[in-house]
């Protein structure tokens, strides 16, 4: 994550006194690029151009160095690499290393807990059921997490990210559902604090779903799987983690390079780095078969009260509280629209404390938003779905895309009325206005 906060301040008095990026940089005798990485957050002028800069603008020395001097605020992102057999982890995570340590970020790896287990001896033939290997593999699994993030606190880095190879949630794909139930109970846990404490899940599909000239298990002396069992596993797999609120299906429509390289941009995405923009589509559906979505598309199924505060520089400002049966997760979210499907993101966990907090700061004018979300997988699209209490013949429906020009494929059940991306009317917003 970027520090914001002189960038900011830069950007605002910039805009303010009417000059472009270019114009500063003529001014200031530097690139168009230093000033952006000035703005973004990646880098500080010298004293020299400080002192310019307050001259231009009119800012005293004292304010000005007080954005600069602004301390840092440790920010750690917390990452998911999971997938079925042989889908190119054990590369992936090299290609994340080398891509993330060259933009600054201090990467750690949390090793794969089940790989571990079983090279240490200890599987599922030499324990009494399957269900205690996997209790054996959550246990280990959260311990291990605890240790690790720890030591991200204590790293005297401002840049951190946690890559865990495989998470909580994979051991859901190798139990049956009521054996998963248990598992949470024993441990005193809840699936949504299980699925959602990682900041962003990605799922690289088996070589044995499109590339099947490509799957061998001579890379992991921990896997037997056949390539029909490595597509039931995939599967599987998708379904566990299907609900959480930054999942991403990487599939094999291109060569592996390509496929990496996809993946490195939704890492990007997730980091911001440099910004974060969000690409998405909306649509009006016509109001769908629940018991089907859950039953076909093992949809996940989420109860969401969205409140809208009371924002500054024409920002959107939203907290959002997700989940059910007493178990849920908060976050608050800061959207700066800059095309009609082009969005800027930024998104953070907060706490159930501060969550209320920022419920005494919601704006008067704006409605509560209360909806049902359907979250599914298709064809490795992540769809998401909007149950409204106000509406019985129709529904919304969305995806996030890589680019603009993105094809869609859409679930055959689903009839689709219209895309409404770029109709104010059916945005939240609009949808929380008092009339």
């Amino acid at each position: 994550m970027n520090d914001y906060e002189f960038g900011n301040f830069l950007c605002k008095v910039r805009r303010e006194a009417g000059m472009s990026q270019s114009e500063l940089a003529a001014f200031l005798n530097v690139t168009n690029k230093a000033v952006s990485k000035w703005e973004n957050g990646t880098s500080k002028p010298s004293t020299e151009k400080v002192l310019a800069i307050a001259k231009l603008f009119g800012l005293s020395i004292e304010d000005l160095t007080n954005h600069l001097s602004k301390t840092k605020e440790k920010q750690i992102t917390k990452i998911v690499i999971t997938g079925g057999p042989c889908s190119g982890k054990t590369t992936a995570m090299s290609w994340i290393q080398s891509a993330l340590s060259k933009k600054g970020y201090h990467v750690i790896f949390v090793p794969e807990t089940a790989t571990e287990l079983i090279l240490a001896g200890v599987n599922r033939n030499v324990c009494k059921s399957n269900y205690d290997f996997e209790k054996a593999v959550m246990v280990s699994e959260i311990n291990k997490e605890q240790v690790y993030d720890e030591l991200a606190n204590i790293i005297d880095e401002d840049k951190i990210v946690l890559v865990y190879d495989r998470g909580l949630m994979d051991c859901k794909s190798y139990v049956t559902a009521k054996e998963f139930s248990m598992l949470l109970r024993e441990l005193g846990l809840k699936e949504n604090y299980v699925r959602d404490k990682y900041d962003a899940v990605f799922h690289l599909v088996t070589a044995a779903k499109g590339a099947e000239e490509y799957y061998t298990l001579l890379n992991n002396s921990a896997r037997t799987e056949t390539p029909e069992e490595a597509r039931v596993q995939d599967d599987a797999l998708i379904a566990a983690w299907t609900g959480h609120p930054h999942f991403r299906v990487i599939d094999n429509s291109t060569n592996f390079e390509g496929k990496l390289k996809r993946l490195l941009q939704e890492i990007a995405h997730v980091l911001g780095d440099p910004i974060c923009y969000e690409i998405e589509r909306k649509f009006l559906i016509e109001y769908p078969n629940l018991s089907m979505l859950e039953s076909k598309y093992n949809a996940s199924k989420s109860q969401i009260v969205q409140t809208y505060l009371k924002n500054t520089e024409n920002n959107e400002m939203r907290i959002r509280q997700r989940g059910g049966n007493g178990d849920y997760t908060y976050t608050k979210t800061t959207k700066t629209y800059v095309s009609d499907k082009k969005r800027i993101e930024q998104e953070s966990k907060i706490t159930k404390e501060e969550y209320l907090n920022l419920l005494m700061h919601a704006d008067p004018t704006k409605k509560q938003i209360r909806k049902t979300r359907y979250c599914l997988v298709y064809e490795n699209q992540y769809f998401e779905i909007d149950i409204y209490p106000f509406w019985k013949n129709q529904a919304i429906m969305e995806i996030e895309l890589g680019s603009e020009d993105q094809k869609i494929e859409f679930p055959p059940e689903i009839k689709i009325i219209k895309e409404v991306t770029k109709d104010e009317e059916y945005k939240n917003y609009s949808l929380a206005q008092i009339k």
